[in-house]
């Protein structure tokens, strides 16, 4: 209708009322998605991230002086098996915190 002059062309239009109903669209459409989980927020994956950091840090020193203290026990160089571990265990811990920071968040498995 718009073409031949008659009637009113409504994509250009700028309507207030119009603009605020795409706005609560396109809010509609975002939370859907999160509720049925195609689309993770941005503070759920921070949080996720800091929890993957924090038992990465974690596991990997609570492991190392584990298998450490238990090398001492056996072998009987103590505290050196200990000492040895605990510095691999940095090592891995620093290792596996990098590569989980380092991802984009488009990557596959991110």
């Amino acid at each position: 209708m718009a073409e031949n002059g008659s009637g009113r062309d409504f994509h250009d239009a700028d309507d207030p009322r119009l603009t605020q109903l795409d706005r609560r669209l396109e809010q509609a459409r975002r939370d859907e998605a999160i509720r049925q989980g195609t689309v993770r927020d941005d503070a759920d994956a921070g949080y996720s991230l800091g929890n993957r950091v924090l038992a990465a840090l974690i596991g990997s020193l609570v492991g190392s002086a584990l298998i450490g203290w238990c090398i001492d026990r056996w072998i009987g160089t103590a505290p050196w098996g200990l000492i040895v571990m605990l510095f691999l265990g940095i090592g891995v811990a620093f290792r596996q915190i990098i590569r989980l920071t380092s991802r984009r968040p488009g990557d596959p498995g991110a």
